[in-house]
């Protein structure tokens, strides 16, 4: 079993492993049946009877898809479940069959060597709030109104948009009314609504504890498959309102669109009429480009019978001539006289507890950590709890965002200012990835960092590489990305796998396409590699397990050359394994040690080499084989 050991994963023998793999899969996050990705409208809100068997795909395809997986060198995969796949048909009401069907397509990884993490994924909440994660009945149980939000702009969904959905707005919705209310209920309803209760139950313990009850029966079925580290606690969570300075004012840096304050979302939300300003992302960041009225026409994001849960808290009323006042506009950014810090005050329990639950019916689960984008991590020591990960997320902004691949520009994401040239641009990319393992060195208490999610968009410049089979762009996109994971040691899985990708609707949820691979690329089922992209970038040499300390790893995407250098540590006897992909070599490779000697596992696409502790430094170089030494 691999086990978090300090700031690195170790196995058996005592060597330190990097995990490398991918999320599977993007389109999880939509059922399978009905067959219902982002775009889809008829069937929408019958959010009761859908099923996710089949996701990531049907068990007939996982042979072709982990077979293609482990050629390509992937040894990890972040394995995406949604909350709402478990427990879809109402609280309480677990679906057996896909529980079942999850455990099948989970074992079968474990037959191709694949170590596997399950992520319990979300975006902005729910599939009807705009993203994926929770049931359906979560918003009713809240009083939520899902069929009301176009109208008052609580969320922005695809579904309900219908075409063209702009490019990357999703995340506006984490500050609208839908996903900002049911993160600050999921989180700290006891603190902020404590009137609010579902059957009697404070409405925080009675979501939590669904929550945590669905993993289980996950982590119940899962138990005892060897492969299966450990559980994610949330994909990329979020603080919704917790912590926000000032209702009147904006606060999210994803402004894009009509983009009410939280003040006039829930005006919105209870059909009152508002002028909002409209926002635009570019190169240059965020601006604003005017104003917008919104009119809800008489609908409510609220069900009959419920007014806004704010409202009934006394943020702010609706007096009896119809005005709307604001009574707390700073109503979330203290409690009891002490500024709100969401990661200490809210997410560390909320990660104390899941890890207590998950462990209640496995004993040895890692735990994987996340906190809130572009938050810190809050202090962990080891009465916090052991055997943990810290698993952020980290994309570079120009190509995710903008879907543009500028080989000069990027963005500080900390500083938030351009940053211009392309040496500074990678070294800026090094430092920011840099960044989480000094967090799990010096906040966390010395744990491993894997990030859990990081890529590249395909569908740059308008797709153009789809229609003229030129993957350039995308090729030096991603080599510059695993250029500056490389220089770190990271483990990372990237986003994404879809077995049912696009090049019309890309991994299947929202207008993204990540995925690194399509069948529209595949143009021989013969041959593994068809249908991958960007493959020259993702398909690279590096060492798997290493018997002492990483050094430096570098790969040359134009001459295809790869050099590794590592401190070997007498005490460990298992070989350095590196992986050296036949894609790369068709033609076969050299290779050149400083020291030591090696063997040649070509069936596993690995050199086997016994390093020398003798030497500080033992160095391995790659190359293609010249005609010379053929």
């Amino acid at each position: 079993m691999l086990k978090p050991n300090g700031l690195q994963f170790s196995d058996r023998e005592g060597r330190m492993v990097l995990l490398r793999g991918v999320n599977l899969g993007g389109s999880t996050k939509n059922p399978f049946t009905p067959y219902m990705p982002s775009h889809v409208r008829e069937g929408f809100f019958q959010h009761r009877q859908v099923s996710f068997v089949g996701r990531p795909f049907p068990l007939e395809e996982a042979d072709e898809h982990y077979a293609r997986l482990k050629a390509w060198g992937f040894n990890c995969l972040r394995f995406l479940i949604t909350w709402e796949a478990i427990e879809h048909a109402g609280p309480g009401i677990y679906d057996q069959e896909y529980l079942d069907f999850l455990y099948e397509v989970v074992a079968k990884a474990g037959e191709y060597g694949f170590y596997v993490f399950i992520d319990p994924h979300q975006d902005v909440w729910s599939r009807f709030s705009g993203g994926d994660g929770a049931p359906g009945w979560t918003l009713e149980v809240a009083g939520l109104d899902m069929e009301g939000f176009q109208a008052t702009g609580a969320a922005i969904v695809h579904n309900t948009h219908g075409d063209p959905f702009p490019r990357m707005i999703w995340p506006t919705n984490y500050a609208k009314l839908a996903a900002a209310t049911m993160f600050t209920l999921f989180f700290a309803g006891n603190t902020f609504a404590p009137k609010t209760r579902v059957e009697g139950v404070p409405i925080q313990d009675y979501l939590q504890t669904h929550y945590f009850e669905a993993v289980k029966k996950v982590a119940a079925k899962l138990k005892g498959l060897p492969h299966v580290l450990g559980y994610d606690t949330l994909n990329e969570p979020s603080p919704g309102w917790i912590g926000w300075r000032d209702l009147r004012q904006h606060q999210s840096l994803a402004r894009m669109g009509a983009t009410p304050t939280p003040w006039q979302a829930m005006q919105l939300g209870e059909g009152l009429p508002q002028e909002v300003e409209v926002w635009h992302i570019g190169l240059t960041g965020i601006r604003r480009r005017g104003k917008q009225l919104v009119d809800p026409r008489g609908r409510r994001a609220w069900l009959p019978g419920h007014q806004c849960v704010w409202r009934n808290h006394g943020v702010w009323e609706i007096t009896a001539d119809g005005r709307a006042v604001l009574h707390q506009p700073h109503y979330f950014a203290q409690v009891g006289g002490r500024a709100v810090d969401f990661a200490r005050d809210f997410m560390k329990p909320f990660i104390v507890e899941f890890a207590r639950q998950i462990r209640t019916v496995d004993p040895d689960a890692t735990i994987f950590m996340e906190f809130a984008d572009m938050d810190k991590p809050t202090v962990w020591t080891r009465e916090d709890g052991d055997n943990m990960v810290y698993a952020p997320h980290w994309y570079e902004p120009v190509t995710l965002v903008l879907k543009r691949y500028i080989p000069g520009v990027t963005f500080d994401q900390e500083k938030e200012k351009i940053v211009l040239g392309r040496r500074r641009v990678l070294r800026q990319m090094i430092k920011e990835l840099h960044r989480f393992q000094q967090q799990a060195k010096h906040v966390l208490g010395g744990m491993p960092t894997l990030i859990g999610e990081t890529g590249i968009a395909m569908d740059m410049h308008k797709g153009r590489a789809y229609k003229t089979g030129d993957f350039r762009i995308q090729i030096a996109a991603m080599d510059r990305l695993m250029r500056a994971l490389d220089a770190n040691f990271h483990n990372f899985t990237l986003w994404n796998y879809t077995a049912d990708n696009s090049n019309e609707r890309g991994d299947g949820w929202n207008g993204e396409d990540l995925s690194i691979f399509s069948r529209d690329q595949q143009t021989d089922p013969n041959d593994i590699n068809s249908g991958g992209r960007a493959l020259e970038a993702v398909v690279r040499p590096w060492p798997r397990r290493i018997a002492g300390r990483p050094l430096s790893i570098r790969f040359k995407l134009k001459t295809r050359e790869f050099t590794f250098s590592f401190q070997p540590d007498p005490a460990i006897a298992a070989p350095t394994e590196i992986f050296v992909p036949s894609y790369q070599y068709p033609e076969g490779y050299e290779i050149r040690i400083s020291a030591g000697s090696f063997s040649i596992d070509s069936a596993q696409q690995l050199i086997l080499w016994y390093g020398d502790a003798s030497y500080k430094k033992n160095t391995i170089k790659i190359a293609p084989r010249t005609k010379r030494t053929r």
